[in-house]
């Protein structure tokens, strides 16, 4: 289930209050800063620091080649 564009919109990570990146095929949202993954349950982003995933270095590498071999762009424009 895809989550709703208005959402991901508005969508932040939790710690840093920055962008993430939206892995639709994978049910995650991502922060490469913090190299911090969050799970989407039933269509429900779990935006909990505590319940988050700090990945690899590894995996943080192909989250990132992944988004931009995928056009996946930050849920929002730091700024804005």
């Amino acid at each position: 289930m895809a989550l709703d564009e208005r959402l991901l919109e508005i969508l932040a990570c939790p710690e840093d209050k920055g962008p993430l990146l939206y892995f639709d095929d994978e049910q995650t949202l991502y922060n490469p800063r913090l190299k911090r993954r969050y799970r989407i349950n039933d269509g429900i982003p779990v935006l909990l620091v505590e319940e988050s995933e700090t990945v690899s270095d590894a995996e943080h590498e192909r989250l990132t080649e992944k988004a931009a071999s995928e056009g996946i762009h930050p849920t929002f424009t730091e700024g804005s």
